[in-house]
Order: structure tokens, then sequence, then C-alpha cells
């Protein structure tokens, strides 16, 4: 097992990979009553189309989704989730573009949980009669989501963002795609996605971790697969497909994002300062302590609700800027303007510095989050870096960083722009 202690920060973390290519990080909190451990496939709703062992797969749009409720179910009626909560545990699941995960926190029997985690991940069962049963529930869910201005604007925007890529597609899918989700495409979805080498265990708490990975390698064996190669299509260019979008809805007050894609760093630590640069750049140009949202806000044209989001997932990278605003034009403008402002003037050494520290005090406290850090450590694994050195990663990025990620993010070009604005009186 590597050791790696981060004294900056004063963690240690324990790392092992099994014989079956199964990625284990373990954080000891000695003296902590509450333990937390996730255990996540690198498997999303965008891994729509993959190779394995030189044969080419299609799946219909929502089957990660899909097989993630379908999981807690076991032989004899019994569900999963059930039995964690009656064993103390708080315990879910979550799907993503590029993820899936199952976890849960307890003060006690810790062991026994992780077992049974670990055991119905990796144990499907599914039948015909309950997969059928569950397209109607997860329809539901479908039809809900169409209707929530939040989830639809966002979606609008990715589909003016990219022209191809499934992350511009709905997670879960639609009612069409899902209809054709069976019992045997779970199951072969279980098998190339959630075998231990496509996934990966981290825990945080008062923990052993030789116990850790002494269960984990009871409970999965030492069989190691062939791992899946996703395919996305062809590289898209940084263009927006569309650059301006107006569509009505129930709204009350007009609701708009700004994105514009990134040329993302595939993997390894370059991805890590990446990520770490785009926030940190963000926060310095749009936070709210920043000169354009002081300013905006007390000028009505925006409110609290105005923030930032940027994302690298499924080989797709982009930010999302939003909120709401009488007048979208202008916030997009006022945004053009700022931009250009650092490109003739560069940021302000004094904001830089300032900001740098809230980020890494932000990041320091969030180490005491046991949810925040293994999930951090799980994208760190799938990505190929380690989520541990992001304090020293950020203390190292420089304001030519910040101004560069800006200028080259924000270019007039590079810009969409949806609104989805309330209907006005009178019309049908």
């Amino acid at each position: 097992m590597r050791i790696t202690n981060f004294d900056a920060i004063g963690e240690t973390l324990y790392e092992e990979t099994l014989p079956n290519g199964l990625r284990i990080c373990v954080v000891p909190k000695r003296g902590f009553q509450s333990s937390y451990a996730v255990f996540a496939t690198d498997y999303g709703g965008a891994h729509r189309r993959f190779t394995i062992d030189g044969e080419q797969r299609d799946t219909p749009a929502g089957v990660a989704h899909y097989l993630e409720h379908k999981m807690f179910d076991l032989p004899g009626g019994d569900n999963a989730l059930n039995l964690l909560s009656a064993n103390g545990a708080d315990a879910n699941a979550f799907t993503s573009s590029d993820t899936t995960a199952y976890y849960f926190q307890s003060t006690g029997h810790f062991e026994e949980n992780l077992r049974m985690l670990l055991h119905f991940v990796s144990t499907p069962y599914f039948t015909d009669e309950t997969v059928q049963k569950e397209q109607g529930i997860i329809s539901q869910e479908i039809l809900m989501g169409e209707d929530d201005p939040d989830n639809a604007i966002y979606y609008r925007m990715l589909r003016m963002l990219f022209d191809h890529h499934p992350i511009r597609d709905r997670v879960v899918g639609t009612v069409e795609s899902i209809s054709h989700i069976t019992a045997q495409t779970l199951y072969d979805c279980h098998k190339v996605f959630y075998a231990p080498s496509n996934m990966a265990l981290c825990v945080e708490g008062d923990v052993d971790p030789d116990e850790i990975v002494r269960i984990a390698r009871e409970e999965l064996g030492d069989e190691k697969a062939s791992l899946p190669c996703p395919d996305f299509g062809e590289a898209e260019s940084l263009l927006p497909i569309e650059t301006a979008v107006t569509e009505i809805w129930p709204v009350s007050a007009p609701q708009f994002l700004i994105g514009a894609k990134l040329r993302g760093e595939p993997k390894g630590p370059a991805a890590l300062r990446q990520r770490l640069t785009a926030a940190l750049s963000l926060r310095l140009l749009l936070g709210q302590s920043s000169p354009f949202y002081t300013r905006l806000y007390s000028e009505g044209l925006l409110n609290r609700d105005f923030g930032t989001e940027v994302d690298f997932v499924a080989g797709a990278s982009y930010v999302l800027v939003g909120g709401e605003s009488q007048k979208p034009e202008v916030v997009l403008d006022e945004l053009k303007k700022a931009v250009q402002d650092v490109r003739e003037h560069g940021l302000s050494p004094e904001r830089f510095e300032r900001a740098k520290r809230a980020s890494l005090g932000a990041r320091l406290r969030g180490l005491e989050d046991f949810e925040s850090v293994c999930l951090s450590l799980v994208s760190g694994i799938f990505d190929g870096y380690s989520a541990m050195g992001a304090i020293t990663e950020l203390s190292n990025i420089t304001i030519a960083d910040c101004e560069r990620f800006l200028s080259e993010t924000f270019s007039d070009e590079h810009l969409a722009m949806v609104v989805f604005r309330p209907e006005e009186k009178g019309e049908a």
C-alpha cells in the first residue's frame, strides 16, 4: 500500500490497486465518530457508445441512470437501501454524465455496511417484470424534468454549444429511449462498466486501511476485466452551434445562461491545474465580491441567483454563467467589457491574492466534509490526478494563468446565450 503524507493540509492518504484493478483510497480520521464510503464506476449518461474487447456497442440514452435505479434490488424482494438504513447507514446514489456513485455514511457497523455496499453494487439482479415496472417511474421523472425551467435552460444551452457530443442529452434519457432498455441491456452494461477495473472505492473516517482493502478483496475477488473505451464522437470546434436563443416559458422573471466551450486537458496533473485555474478565474471575474457582480447587482441587473459553473466531464468542457435578469443582453455586453478590460489592463494583483486566499480557505474547510473529499478522490482517480494535491497546485497558479483563461474562454465568437422569458400579459 502506498502512503502519502500531505503536510500542507495535515492529511495522510493510503492507496492500493487490487489484482482485479479496483483503485482504493483511504483517508483515516482517528477519533471521528462518522465514516463515509463511496463505490463509484467511471460510467455515466454520456457513455452510450463504447468499444469492449474490439467490439463496438451502442446503447439507448438513459441506461446508466436506469441501472442506478435498479441496482438496489436484491433477490427475494429485498432492497439494499432499506437494509443499509436499517443498519444505521445514510445511503444513496447518483448518476452524472460521467460517473455513477453509491455511497453511505454511518457512525456504527461500518464494516458490515461496506460489505453490503460492495456486494449489492457488484451483484446485479434484474427481471423483465421489474425493469418494465421501473420504466413508468423513470418516465415520470423525465417528464417532471422537462417542465423544470432550470433543467430545461441548462440542456438548451448544451445543445447550443455541442453539435453531437452526448453531453448535450439528458442523463436520464427520454421516454422513448428508455422504452428500449431491457433486463439484458442492464446486465450487459453492468458487466462492462461495473467491473472493478473500471471502479474506485474511497473511504474516510476512523477506519483501518488494511481492513478496507481486505474486505474489498473478499467481496470482489481478483479477476480483472478489460476496460471499455468510450466513444464520444469526433472532437468539436470551440465555436457554438447557435449563439442566441430566446424561448417563452412559465417563469416569473427572465432567466439566462451564457456558455462557452473549453479545450479541456484530458487527464493527469494538467487537468487538475486547469480545473483549479478555471474556478479561481471565475471567482475573480464574476464572484460575488467582484466589481462586475457588485456593480450590476447595485444597478438591479443581477440578483443573488447569479452564479457560475465550470464542468470537465466525459471529454467535454464548458463554462456556464447565469441567473435572473430583466436585461440579459446588457449582462452579456458587460461581461464582454469586463473580459476586454482583463485583456487590456490585466487583473488586479491585490484582488488576485485575496481571491486565491479565499479559494485556499474554502478548500481547507472542505476537508472537513467527508463526502466532498471522497467524491473529489473519485474524480481524481478517474481523471488521473491526486485530488489531495489541490491545495499545493492552487498555490502555484499565477495571475497570468487566470488572465489567459479568461481571455481565451470568453472570446466573443465562443459565447452563446439562451434566455427564457415569461409570457407577456395578453399573449396567447
